[in-house]
C-alpha cells in the first residue's frame, strides 16, 4: 500500500525552490548575503522560512518510541516508489522515514509512515488512531540522541488527496508527522481509502 502520492507535493517544493533561488540571487547583490547549505544533494529539501536549504544537524533516525500506545520500533529509510508515492517499510513491524525530507528534529516537517489494518498480526501503527493531543513521541538517532515531540492534532485524508502540509512546513519550527492507512480496503488498488496523519511539534 502507499501513503500519499508525492507528485503534487514535489511540484510545490520545486516552486518553493525556484522562489528561494531567485531570492538568493537577488540578495547576493547586496551586503545581506545568504549562504546555501552544502548538503543539498543529501536532503533535497528547501526551507521556505529562511530561503535557504535546511541543514541536517540531526543524526539519521533509527528508532521511534510512543509510550502511550506502547510503540518501540525500528525506523527504515524510504524514498519514492516508481509511481511517485512515498515508500513503505519492508517489514510490517517497522516504520519508514521519508529520507528525501528533513530528519526528525530538524527545521521543517519530517514524515514517518507505518502499516496498519492487518488483522492477523501486530503491525507498526495499528494503534496510531488512539493517540491524543499531548501524547509524547520520541525519535532516537544513530548518535544516540533523541528528539522529542508532542501530539498537536490528527487528521484523516482521502488516499489521493493533495496534502502538502504533511510534507512541508513554513512556520520555522520542527515537526514530525506520522502517517498510516485507515478506512475501507480496496481489493483492486490493494490499499485503504483513507490516510490518518498525526501532527506533532518539537518540544526542544
Amino acid at each position: 500500500m502507499k501513503y500519499f502520492s508525492k507528485k503534487q507535493p514535489l511540484v510545490s517544493l520545486y516552486i518553493i525552490f525556484v522562489f528561494s533561488l531567485l531570492l538568493f540571487l537577488l540578495t547576493t547583490s547586496s551586503s545581506n548575503k545568504k549562504l546555501v547549505s552544502s548538503n543539498l544533494s543529501e536532503s533535497g529539501v528547501v526551507d521556505a522560512t529562511t530561503n535557504s536549504f535546511s541543514s541536517e544537524e540531526k543524526g539519521i533516525p533509527i528508532r521511534l518510541k510512543i509510550p502511550s500506545i506502547q510503540v518501540d520500533l525500528v525506523i527504515e529509510k524510504v524514498g519514492l516508489t516508481s509511481d511517485g508515492a512515498m515508500g513503505v517499510p519492508k517489514d510490517y513491524q517497522n516504520v519508514g522515514w521519508f529520507s528525501l525530507g528533513v530528519r526528525p528534529g530538524s527545521k521543517g516537517s519530517s514524515v514517518i509512515g507505518g502499516h496498519s489494518g492487518y488483522k492477523t498480526s501486530k503491525v507498526a501503527f495499528g494503534d496510531l488512531e488512539k493517540l491524543q493531543t499531548g501524547d509524547m513521541v520520541y525519535v532516537e538517532d544513530d548518535t544516540k540522541k533523541s528528539s522529542v515531540f508532542i501530539v498537536r492534532e490528527s487528521r484523516v485524508y482521502d488516499a489521493e488527496a493533495y496534502a502538502p502540509d504533511v510534507f512541508r512546513s513554513i512556520d520555522g519550527g520542527a515537526h514530525l508527522n506520522l502517517v498510516t492507512c485507515v478506512g475501507i480496503w480496496d481489493k483492486v488498488k490493494k490499499s485503504y481509502s483513507k490516510r490518518l496523519v498525526v501532527f506533532t511539534d518539537s518540544v526542544e
